[in-house]
């Protein structure tokens, strides 16, 4: 500014000078001081406009900072309670904390024949424990989940969750760590997360345990998930998401408080088990009616947990994997099926997933094949793989649609647009869903009353017809009425261990009835 006001000066005195100049007829001895004003001027001008031009290529310049006055308080947090929900975020929106719960309450009555003498009833279950007598199932009750975690945000780029669980399987467990993650978003797509949880590892491991059609996954799934995923494992990921595609990757380790990843029963392994898990999915076709969802996961494990030691018997299997699952309920914890402990080398996973969805109604279905790898199989004894799928549908006849989830690429609870309430006279969502599930985990099983050959498994052959009615007074409160018709088909694996003839039939065929009472935020 100082500069254009020089200027302006000196251009104003020269022009009055040349003025008063030309008026004189004789020449004046001013001239030579007027042309020397004139070349300061013409030297200004110029810097003037190297000025301009130079401000002119400049980044425009940053917003002051205002300072919060040393007496004034920071902008507060804001809190709220959405969809029942507590949350606390920062003024600036780079700190958040929301607490979540979800408490299910299930209710269960078995419909079976009334156990017989040994001698001439031979359903079994598949733990040792089930093996000595008729295998009953007990109707009850029992908290499913019992879960208080929080999650949120930590300087904008930085996710974290926790997760408690005090609920179990026929019986309420001590309390135990759930989940626990934390998770870097500062590179979208891509995310990085490491802690305790489940990999991701198809559409019903993503999906959510609250928003299920059903009360439990589908048998085949949760054994798929659980060879190298599955609840608190820890685990690494990378993970990535589009508007039409979804990607993950991860290694795997053990379970958290599980010292084996199988189930063998040993206290303390000397080695942990190290997996790998993966998946892709994406979206065919989707649009505000339709949606069309295809993928494919799988999974492998590079060394099983080591349950022995150097010294463990001939006769053990120290590398242990086993297959075995319970029949899609969990009032009574027993599971009907199992390959048993296989000494193992390896084992792996590979699973397609599928789902179609119009409007309020929904289909969706996955296919999964496991394959074991013998450790120091005998010559001639060929590596088992067992197989299994399920197909599910709902329709809400309240006319929401099911959400899905950007995150996650699988589906979640239908919305509720019209909460229950007497003195509105809306009634929530409503929501019926068919499934039909197949779990196989014979290999080879050979013909009823033979005895089984050396690479023969005789883990069963479950089949589940079900069907449930779901009420969603509002979006934190459910309620499932659920039926099953279950037919497990197996042949004894050890004549001596089950008490039974040799091959004798030790499945069984049953129904049951559930009711879940459920809230989840």
């Amino acid at each position: 500014m100082r500069a254009h006001r020089r200027a302006a000066a000196l251009v104003g005195a020269a022009s009055w000078l040349a003025f008063a100049g030309t008026a004189q007829a004789a020449p004046d001895p001013r001239d030579a001081e007027i042309a020397d004003l004139k070349a300061q001027v013409q030297a200004l001008m110029a810097r003037v406009e190297t000025l301009e031009a130079r401000n002119a290529a400049a980044p425009p310049a940053a917003p002051p900072v205002t300072q919060i006055p040393a007496n004034q308080a920071p902008p507060a947090a804001r809190a709220a309670i959405a969809g029942g929900r507590p949350s606390i975020t920062s003024a600036d929106g780079r700190f958040a904390a929301n607490l979540h719960a979800v408490m299910q309450f299930d209710a269960a009555e078995y419909s079976q024949k009334t156990p017989g003498p040994l001698d001439v009833d031979f359903r079994r279950g598949a733990a040792p424990t089930d093996t000595a007598h008729a295998r009953d199932l007990s109707s009850g009750a029992t908290v499913r989940r019992a879960r208080l975690g929080v999650d949120g945000k930590l300087f904008g780029d930085f996710e974290y969750n926790l997760l408690f669980e005090f609920g179990g399987t026929g019986t309420e467990d001590a309390a135990h760590i759930q989940e626990i993650w934390l998770q870097y978003s500062g590179l979208r797509p891509l995310h990085f997360r490491i802690g305790a949880y489940p990999p991701s590892i198809g559409l019903a491991d993503q999906g959510s345990t609250s928003g299920s059609p059903f009360l439990e996954r589908a048998a085949i799934a949760d054994m798929a998930r659980s060879v190298a995923g599955g609840d608190f494992r820890h685990a690494a990921e990378i993970w990535a998401a589009g508007e039409r595609w979804y990607v993950a990757g991860a290694v795997t380790g053990r379970l958290v408080g599980v010292a084996t990843s199988q189930g063998s029963g040993v206290s303390q392994p000397f080695d942990s088990q190290l997996g790998l898990v993966g998946r892709f999915a994406f979206l065919p076709l989707k649009t505000d009616d339709y949606l069309a969802h295809l993928g494919v996961h799988g999974s492998y494990v590079l060394r099983p947990a080591d349950s022995g030691g150097p010294d463990v018997a001939a006769s053990t299997a120290r590398y242990p994997v086993t297959f075995q699952e319970r029949p899609e309920l969990r009032v009574d914890g027993t599971r009907l099926i199992s390959t048993g402990a296989i000494n193992a080398d390896h084992a792996s996973t590979l699973g397609f997933e599928a789902a179609f969805q119009y409007r309020n109604a929904f289909i969706q279905g996955e296919y999964e094949r496991m394959t074991i790898d013998r450790r120091n199989a005998p010559i001639g004894v060929s590596d088992p793989h067992f197989d299994g799928f399920y197909v599910e549908g709902s329709y809400v006849l309240t006319g929401e649609a099911r959400r899905y989830n950007p995150n996650t690429f699988a589906f979640d609870a239908p919305s509720v647009d019209h909460p229950f309430s007497l003195h509105d006279g809306t009634w929530g969502a409503l929501e019926v869903a068919l499934r039909y599930s197949d779990a196989d985990l014979n290999y080879r099983a050979g013909a009823f009353g033979t005895a089984p050959t050396a690479e023969a498994v005789r883990g069963g052959d479950q089949r589940i017809w079900a069907g449930a009615v779901s009420w969603y007074p509002n979006g934190a409160t459910r309620f499932v009425l659920q039926y099953q018709d279950v037919k497990v088909d197996r042949l004894s694996p050890n004549a001596v261990t089950f008490q039974t003839p040799v091959g004798a039939q030790i499945g069984q065929r049953y129904h049951a009835i559930a009711l879940r009472s459920q809230f989840a935020f």
